[in-house]
């Protein structure tokens, strides 16, 4: 049986009480249940393209939308629509670019809650009406379809927009530049809807077009026929003609010339560079170490100061002193001079012992 008490709990068998030595050990507290810490919910990510009008999901999305709830523009623009505000965008979107993108953003961002369906023009209606495209119908459904801002996409949507069409996919509202649309005719296809208060106005992004964009290709047109050329297309591909496929190629093999010429006067400067970055560290070297043994300060200069004295002793030497201890005024003084030779110890030497000098050397007789 266990006895919970102040958040411990102790265990105590039926019938028996806690002994003395049970009683001093510690009674452990009570471990509280933690719950797991849910993480947060992940927003969704788009991991897949918007479906088509008729793909299961977009019906799906269709059938739930209850259209007897009619929202006015004011009432959308204060963000007090009882469910998604359903806007539809048309156009070819031929060569999808910056500006097509920025239309599609501005039309998902006009309300709070917004499902943005897109309407984009078939070949046969858009050769008909405004001209020949770049891209297939096929493509530029798959372009559109693949743009984030982008709910749902009506493949070969009608050009002019009548009230069957509107009812059919529940459209609330229609997003389009306010610059009247007549391709040709007096009449702004827009007109009507604007009439019931159901258009909502986007801007036009400046310097960017699908005709831009073409004329840039047209401009290039040799540029860009080279270029394929280069990169495998036949000229019956590029509808070119014989004589300028030669052309073509003759000036992509001068350019080629030209490329690989740069690009060796380049290696050659790099390498000339190189050599002579190699020859001014070698003559630093070099430099440093003459200073170091001929500076100022040089070894060379540290040796001679270090060993003058043994220096100057050894190119002048003093002179050696004379043999025996005289003084200074016996060195001085010439020797004596001597009268007379003695030849006393010589043979003969009574030969010449009388005195034949006329010098009266006699001593005085004594008186």
């Amino acid at each position: 049986m266990q006895r919970v008490s102040g958040g411990t709990h102790e265990s105590v068998s039926v019938g028996r009480k806690r002994s003395h030595a049970e009683s001093l050990l510690p009674i452990k507290p009570m471990k509280e249940h933690v719950l797991p810490i849910t993480p947060p919910l992940k927003k969704p990510t788009i991991c897949k393209p918007a479906p088509f009008d008729y793909d299961e999901e977009a019906i799906r999305e269709r059938e739930a939308c209850n259209y007897s709830q009619k929202i006015t523009l004011e009432m959308a623009r204060a963000g007090k629509a009882p469910r998604a505000v359903r806007v539809y965008a048309d156009g070819i979107y031929d060569l999808f670019h910056q500006g097509h993108a920025r239309q599609l953003m501005q039309a998902k961002n006009l309300f709070p809650n917004v499902y943005l369906i897109v309407g984009v023009n078939s070949d046969a209606m858009t050769h008909e009406r405004k001209g020949r495209t770049v891209m297939t119908e096929d493509e530029r459904y798959e372009a559109v379809r693949h743009c984030r801002y982008v709910d749902e996409v009506i493949t070969a949507c009608p050009w002019t927009l009548d009230d069957e069409f509107l009812e059919k996919h529940k459209i609330d509202f229609v997003a389009h530049d306010d610059i009247p649309y007549t391709t040709g005719s007096a009449t702004d296809v827009y007109a009507h809807i604007k009439a019931r208060g159901m258009f909502v106005s986007t801007e036009r992004t400046e310097g960017v077009s699908t005709s831009d964009v073409v004329s840039r290709i047209v401009k290039d047109y040799d540029v860009y026929v080279r270029r394929n050329l280069a990169r495998g297309y036949s000229a019956k591909e590029l509808n070119v003609s014989y004589i300028n496929e030669k052309k073509y190629r003759l000036q992509n093999k001068i350019d080629d010339l030209k490329k690989k010429g740069k690009e060796m006067f380049e290696d050659i400067e790099g390498k000339r560079t190189d050599l002579i970055m190699k020859w001014e560290e070698k003559s630093r070297e070099f430099i440093d170490a003459f200073l170091m043994l001929f500076g100022r300060d040089g070894r060379l200069t540290q040796y001679l100061t270090e060993k003058k004295d043994s220096v100057m002793m050894a190119l002048s030497p003093p002179s050696s002193p004379k043999a025996g201890s005289q003084s200074s005024e016996d060195c001085s003084s010439p020797p004596a001079k001597t009268s007379r030779f003695d030849f006393s110890g010589r043979a003969g030497a009574s030969l010449v012992d009388d005195d034949y000098s006329d010098d009266d050397d006699e001593e005085p007789e004594s008186h």
